[in-house]
């Protein structure tokens, strides 16, 4: 159903007959032929770049080339008109009965109208959010949680095995910090005067219902064990009721994993996993013992002027070598990290996608070093960065979170303005662009807020079917029936829709491809806007209406079109996550 690949295939077709041949004799590449939609609708349906890409490897002038090519695909059955513009480009009109076909095919496949297979059902792992369980998800989690979530509906639509993962955190120093905090709120509980909560330890007030909890379950017991037993029960009970809280906060944005991996796993039995993924390094040639510099003159905390194992990440494209083990045994950070990745990749992954926030910049390069030395060419990791979101309210700036201490909840902008405008407008810029969110701006009902104007089309969609029942009288209408009466479908206007519309199977893939998902949320406003500007004509000019109760087979015909946007509206806004309307109040 991608009219763009179908097309794609005529015109190589077409080229083969050609007989075109490079300067050595050969056939020539035509990987590079490309069908798109022109840049001005005015000049056709379709244009394609094939006579400009092939002339200088063939020697021919790209208009005389392009001329020739027209003249070929004149003669396709489908084609009204091949011209040439500008240095070679060959811009295609398709009949009206091509795009009544195709939209009667859309009709058939209902909301499954895009689904591709372009992913080959590759293995593709989606990490994103995996923010440390130290507290509720703040507005800094929103952006990664929305651009990971959809990305992962995006690709599984486009045809890959995709799994949805977060990783817990679990281990390090900052769970003994939480565990500590924790253990003054229970003592807290009890009755105990613990005064300011000391600075480097977490004030936040959403840890006073776990210390509640703890007393409520073993009363004063906590004090009477010796602290390293009693602080490593405070920090899994601690765990446990953060990560409620964040699987809540999360649903709550309609984001839900199909993986929580903890990091003490990797850690456990010994440190068994991360001892087997150096090994395996070792015996790739990737470690070595020796001293690192402090980078860029600093010291980092984890910097030590001693021999370290090492691994040798500047051999495959990192900008330095990289601590694994210190000079005292101990592991570092970047020693799971290791460890995870090949979790990963031996657990069957070959797209590996990580979502972090833009101050984890400096994680890019050593991650695709570490790909590269676990897996070669048989895995392909990407890193998406997202920038900041700043909010505000009516211009400006949001204050902070009373009961978070120092930051947005996101539960709180949920509840403040539903989740659809966070997820649809998390992707209206994208991911590696700043992103300026206004409570106002997002809740107002006008063209301006782009999730609204979506919404409003989805719902405009049932309220023309809601119409037609009433003055055609028929409760349902089936689809076999619309799609039957599209031929009468001649306005430029419907099938102007209707291009819009095709467009979509081929934005599913390229999105999907590309790993950007904010191209959806684009093409979605884009195809609104398409239906409420026929909407508006249908306004102005009675004859161009939806329901004409004198011409039952034209306003079938018509409502197979509203169908159809109805569906695709439907399609992409549940890739997104966010709900399709059948009315607005």
């Amino acid at each position: 159903m991608n009219i763009f690949a179908d097309f794609t295939a005529r015109i190589i077709k077409a080229v083969e007959a050609l007989d075109l041949k490079d300067k050595e004799g050969a056939s020539p590449d035509l990987s590079r032929i490309a069908v798109e939609p022109p840049r001005d609708p005015s000049h056709g349906d379709l244009a394609t770049n094939a006579a400009m890409v092939l002339a200088k490897p063939t020697g021919q002038n790209p208009r005389a080339l392009a001329e020739r090519l027209a003249e070929a695909l004149r003669t396709d059955a489908d084609v009204s008109a091949a011209d040439v513009a500008g240095p070679g480009f060959v811009n295609l009109r398709l009949k009206d009965g091509f795009w009544q076909a195709h939209l009667m095919a859309l009709l058939g496949e209902g909301r499954n109208y895009g689904r591709s297979t372009i992913g080959g059902n590759r293995k593709a792992n989606v990490e994103y959010v995996s923010a440390n369980p130290t507290g509720p998800m703040h507005v800094g989690h929103c952006r990664g949680a929305v651009v990971g979530d959809t990305l992962a509906n995006l690709m599984a639509f486009a045809g890959y095995d995709v799994t949805k993962e977060y990783v817990i955190n679990d281990a390090g120093s900052q769970i003994d910090v939480l565990g500590r905090s924790v253990f003054m709120r229970y003592r807290e509980a009890l009755g105990d005067d613990i005064g300011e909560i000391p600075a480097g330890l977490y004030p936040g007030d959403y840890l006073v219902p776990v210390g509640q909890a703890l007393v409520a379950e073993f009363g004063r017991k906590l004090l009477q064990m010796p602290d390293d037993e009693a602080l490593a029960i405070v920090m899994d009970r601690t765990i446990d009721a953060m990560m409620a809280m964040i699987r809540s906060d999360l649903a709550l944005l309609n984001v839900h994993h199909d993986v929580f991996f903890s990091e003490r796993t990797l850690h456990a039995d010994n440190a068994r996993k991360i001892r087997a993924a150096i090994s395996d390094l070792t015996l790739k040639g990737h470690i070595y013992k020796g001293k690192l510099p402090p980078p860029k003159g600093e010291k980092p905390d984890e910097w030590e002027d001693r021999e370290q194992t090492l691994f040798r990440s500047t051999a495959v494209g990192d900008d330095m070598d990289r601590a694994l083990v210190k000079s005292d045994g101990s592991f570092t950070y970047f020693a799971a990290d290791v460890a995870y990745l090949k979790d990963k990749v031996d657990r069957g992954f070959v797209d590996l996608i990580y979502v972090l926030g833009a101050d984890h910049g400096g994680y890019v390069k050593r991650l695709e070093a570490l790909a590269r030395a676990v897996a070669g060419d048989e895995v392909k990791l990407t890193v998406l960065l997202c920038q900041l979101v700043k909010l505000f309210r009516d211009g400006e700036p949001v204050r902070m979170s009373k009961r978070s201490g120092d930051f947005v909840t996101l539960r709180e902008v949920v509840e403040e303005v539903g989740r659809d405008p966070i997820r649809f407008m998390m992707l209206y810029r994208k991911n590696d662009a700043p992103l300026d969110f206004d409570f106002a701006k997002v809740t107002e009902q006008s063209k301006d807020n782009p999730v609204f104007y979506v919404q409003y089309a989805s719902a405009r969609c049932h309220s023309v079917f809601r119409q037609a029942s009433e003055q055609l009288g028929e409760a349902n209408f089936d689809r076999n029936r619309l799609a039957a009466a599209v031929a009468s479908l001649t306005d430029e206007g419907e099938i102007g829709l209707i291009r819009k519309l095709a467009e979509y199977p081929r934005l599913i893939e390229s999105a999907a491809l590309a790993l950007e998902p904010h191209r959806l949320a684009f093409y979605l406003y884009d195809l609104a806007s398409s239906f409420h500007g026929h909407w508006n004509r249908g306004t102005d000019n009675p004859d161009l209406r939806f329901v004409k109760v004198n011409d039952r087979q034209l306003t079938y015909a018509r409502l197979g079109l509203v169908q159809a946007v109805s569906d695709v509206l439907t399609s992409g806004l549940t890739l997104i996550g966010a709900d399709a309307p059948t009315e607005m109040r």
